[in-house]
């Protein structure tokens, strides 16, 4: 406001200097309607009739407006008191005439009348406004248009006294974009006519659309002379995937486009229509239903405005003798005339105009009218602000005039944006009705600018019977990741699967995020789910079927160990040094055991349990083995009878076993009291779960475990391999070559194959050695001689026994 109180102090000061009241002179040109005041504000307008047509051209209304809201004001004692407000509208049909009418409307003859219009009204085309304020610029007249929406107006640096009561084209264009936004219309096709409203509306849509995601597929001007681009539109129009089209045109060029298209059948659109046509009830017919049914848009709001009604229906011909645009209109109306004819009735100009029914006389609500109302009380607003200032301050406390009115324009000369979003609804005789289904408020903040009523019944485009869906691509749904194609709009982009081990949890996501060590995405990868543990359990195969061979080496040992029992007074178990038989039998148990501790759930104790039975038991086992061979060895390498027997007899055969044990046993108790194994997650070896095992703590004391029981097993095979060609008659020292021959054949492929298997593999091999060694043992030694005490116990006679051996010469 401070701007347009600026430009009327530089305007009101020649007046102030000449004679408060300027007589016209004459009423020539372009001059439409006058009237004499103190004060004169200019109007100009097109009113291009159109006699042919039954409807009534909307400007007409625009002029009679004007005249209302002047006689309104002066009506008011407290709106510029003792000074009376005259005006002059001018009437001009093309941009050349319309240029030609503001050059008279600042350049009256006479010198009292110089310069004496405070501010000029109209034009409604913004490209016409661009070119009057060009002229009104240089003597500080301000324009105050009331339809002028193009945004390129609110250019101070180009256009220093424009100013509008109309939304500019901007606020239109971000409603639509929200519009569209609401919806999730994200691919769009644009027609629109080659001016200036439509071709700016269209620039700063697109603009505006892309900051929102929303993208355009085609932009295609329309032209009312050529055929070749209304083919390439109807063309665009059928083979198009967008669903949503914007007709952004001004009221002309809507009608010429709807006339072309009307005997095409395009349908499966939702048109969305520009401010300029979206409420013309007459472009509503039959032949126009496929496009328009459904069609949405933002028109001005509407308003009610007390005593323009009745003003409008009142009015007479007499009250305005001079102009012969009401009588051509009253003859339309009421198809008569004031001269004499034979083909119609004559006029008497006093017919009722309540008694017909046309868009004049629907005077419950105006849309475009109330903004010349609104522009008519602000320039009379801000007139009788500075009358009452000198200079624009005032003069008692030497401030700027403030101007106390409910008409609002910011810096930019724009008012404040406010639509109604209007919905067609057409019916099948090709009439329609405009429903208001929600409201745009610039004012508001981001989110709630936008409303739609909640009770509203939205008719859809298409001939749907809900919203249609209009993308390009459809949303990157989660476990994907959105792309940017750079040979195609930024809509029309690429989803791409998550790679392995990542996740999007959001639609349209633009990276794909990793899920922590412990976590894993699940198939649809749009979240992370903790990691399946895997661990030898008892319940899978491999664990129950190494169970089982468990508890058969288990019974077999048992087994045995109660047949030697029972016949432990049988030359073939006395022979066999039965004391180191027994002791065998129950290691060997004890290894078969120690096994079960490698299966299930690593613990703190079952790790440290199973590596320090493993390695006493073993120990244990190839101690008593290494006793019986030394045994063997010494018996028969004696030079005299009974004399080696003496030296390792039963006594040094339990202490040799002891001391080869106890020095496990202490290893083994360095080893968990200073760095025990310990139950530990590996991630390494799958991505996809999570490998549950018993770290070794002290690789040292793992390795040294096992070296020493190798080392034993060695010196064992060692001593029976010496002794295998000695003369014994149940081949005791063959028998633990070929058991230690396994033995060590066993332990030295688990050393690559530990190494190398993963997971609860690692543990089933290492279980394997333990079953396959202890098994080796079992049978290489005992299942010989279990079958000849059942099943050949003829030969299990000390005569059997002795008769085998051959006589030693002495």
């Amino acid at each position: 406001m401070g701007w347009f109180i600026v430009i009327l102090i530089s305007s009101l000061a020649t007046t102030k200097a000449e004679s408060q009241t300027c007589k016209l002179i004459g009423q020539t040109g372009f001059l439409e309607f006058s009237k004499e005041g103190d004060l004169l504000i200019g109007g100009i307008f097109s009113l291009a009739m159109n006699l042919s047509s039954s409807i009534l051209n909307p400007r007409f209304l625009t002029y009679l407006q004007f005249m209302f809201t002047v006689e309104e004001i002066n009506r008011n004692a407290q709106l510029l008191p003792g000074v009376s407000l005259g005006y002059q509208l001018y009437n001009g049909c093309g941009s050349e005439n319309l240029i030609r009418a503001a050059i008279e409307a600042i350049s009256q003859e006479g010198p009292a009348c110089s310069a004496r219009i405070q501010a000029l009204l109209g034009h409604s085309s913004s490209g016409i406004s661009k070119n009057i304020n060009t002229l009104l610029s240089p003597l500080s007249i301000p324009q105050v248009s009331h339809l002028s929406t193009c945004a390129c107006l609110s250019d101070k640096s180009l256009y220093p006294t424009f100013f509008r009561t109309v939304p500019s084209d901007r606020v239109q264009v971000l409603a639509l974009v929200q519009l569209m936004k609401n919806f999730d219309w994200r691919w769009v096709g644009i027609i629109y006519s080659s001016t200036t409203y439509a071709d700016k509306g269209t620039a700063e849509f697109v603009v505006e659309a892309m900051k929102e995601h929303i993208c355009v597929e085609y932009r295609l001007v329309y032209s009312k002379a050529s055929t070749e681009t209304h083919e390439a539109i109807v063309k665009m129009l059928r083979e198009s995937s967008s669903k949503v089209v914007l007709l952004f045109m001004s009221l002309s060029y809507t009608k010429s486009f709807l006339s072309k298209m009307a005997g095409y059948n395009i349908s499966g659109k939702q048109w969305v229509g520009s401010e300029a046509w979206i409420t013309q009830l007459d472009l509503a017919s039959v032949e126009r239903q496929n496009i328009l049914q459904g069609a949405m848009g933002f028109a001005l709001p509407e308003a009610s405005i007390p005593g323009l009604g009745n003003f409008l229906l009142d009015l007479k011909p007499s009250d305005e003798p001079q102009s012969g645009t009401i009588k051509a209109f009253w003859e339309k109306f009421f198809d008569c005339s004031f001269s004499p004819s034979n083909t119609s009735t004559l006029c008497t100009g006093g017919e009722d105009m309540k008694a017909i029914s046309n868009d004049y006389t629907d005077v419950t609500h105006f849309r475009a009218e109330n903004n010349m109302y609104k522009a008519v009380y602000l320039v009379a607003y801000a007139l009788h602000a500075l009358l009452q200032c000198e200079n624009g301050a005032n003069p008692t406390t030497g401030k700027p005039c403030v101007i106390k009115s409910e008409i609002f324009v910011n810096d930019d000369g724009d008012s404040v944006g406010e639509y109604d979003l209007i919905n067609w609804h057409m019916r099948d005789d090709g009439s329609v009705k405009l429903v208001n289904i929600g409201r745009y408020d610039a004012s508001f903040s981001e989110y709630r600018k936008l409303k739609l009523k909640g009770d509203a019944k939205i008719v859809w485009g298409g001939n749907s019977t809900e919203v249609l869906r209009s993308v390009c691509k459809e949303p990157c749904p989660p476990g994907t990741r959105k792309a940017v194609n750079k040979n195609k709009p930024v809509c029309c982009f690429d989803c791409f699967e998550c790679p392995e081990g990542t996740i999007s949890n959001q639609t349209d996501s633009p990276d794909c995020l990793a899920c922590p060590p412990e976590f894993w995405p699940n198939a649809k990868k749009d979240r992370c789910v903790p990691k399946p543990t895997e661990y030898l359990s008892y319940k899978e195969i491999m664990g129950a079927l190494l169970t089982a061979l468990s508890c058969v080496g288990v019974f077999l040992a048992f087994l045995t160990f109660l047949i030697f029992l029972t016949h432990k007074e049988t030359p073939i178990v006395k022979a066999n040094n039965s004391e180191l038989s027994f002791l065998l039998l129950i290691s060997l148990k004890l290894c078969f055991l120690c096994s079960l501790t490698f299966i299930g759930r690593p613990t703190e104790w079952s790790c440290m349990l199973r590596h320090a039975a493993f390695g006493i038991t073993f120990v244990l086992c190839i101690s008593c083995v290494l006793g019986k061979t030394v045994v063997v060895l010494m018996a028969f390498r004696a030079t005299l009878p009974g004399k080696n027997m003496k030296l390792f007899g039963h006594v040094q055969q339990r202490l040799s076993v002891l001391a080869l044990t106890v020095v496990q046993v202490l290893f083994c108790i360095i080893w968990l009291c200073t760095n025990p194994p310990f139950p530990a997650t590996n991630l390494k070896y799958y991505k996809e779960k999570i490998i549950l095992e018993c770290a070794l703590g002290s690789a040292i004391g793992f390795w040294g475990m096992l070296g020493y029981i190798g080392l034993l097993a060695l010196l064992c095979f060692t001593l029976a391999f010496m002794a295998r060609k000695l003369p014994d008659s149940f081949n005791e020292a063959k028998l633990i070559t070929f058991s230690m021959l396994i033995f060590c054949a066993v332990w030295m492929a688990f050393i690559p194959a530990y190494v190398s298997s993963p997971g609860k593999f690692t543990v089933a091999v290492e279980i394997f050695a333990i079953l396959a060694s202890s098994f080796g043992l079992l049978v290489c030694i005992f299942v010989p001689k279990c079958y000849i005490i059942i099943f050949r116990p003829e030969n299990n006679t000390r005569k059997h026994l002795m008769g085998k051996i051959p006589p030693r010469t002495l």
